[in-house]
């Protein structure tokens, strides 16, 4: 498993529109990364609807969100639209990302300016969590 303090590993995954992002690209900037299980069911919903409704938070601070799940870039295309979501959803079709991270279930990781795993977030509550980034973010930001 990751632990706070260890060095996010790196990713390189499509997005919802075909282009590619390295996790190392958003260097300087907070990183929530996020793993869900599956567009477009409940609890995947509520919690990219949250985070999309506090995303005008997360760019204040100048905070970078990549929601990450096995689903297709064309599947996270129709989520993302769907639901009129303004940030980055990332394609793990290969589970490579998954599998460096150690995914089991909706894990999210806080990673800070520096490259480094700053928080580690198990068991997510869906409707919650953009709020609980939040404030740590903040909090770490002191």
């Amino acid at each position: 498993m990751i632990e706070v303090g260890q060095e996010a590993p790196e990713i390189i995954l499509p997005d919802q529109n075909g282009q590619t992002h390295k996790l190392s690209d958003y260097r300087g900037k907070w990183v929530l990364l996020y793993f869900y299980p599956k567009d477009d069911t409940s609890g995947c919903t509520k919690e990219a609807c949250a985070i999309r409704d506090d995303f005008a938070n997360f760019e204040a601070i100048n905070a970078k969100v990549l929601g990450v799940s096995k689903d297709s870039v064309e599947s996270h295309k129709n989520f993302a639209q769907k639901y009129n979501l303004p940030f980055t959803l990332l394609s793990d079709t290969e589970k490579d990302a998954h599998q460096k991270y150690d995914i089991t279930a909706r894990t999210s990781f806080l990673i800070n300016p520096d490259g480094k795993i700053a928080k580690v977030y198990q068991k997510v509550q869906p409707e919650i969590h953009a709020k609980e980034v939040l404030d740590d973010i903040n909090q770490m930001s002191l």
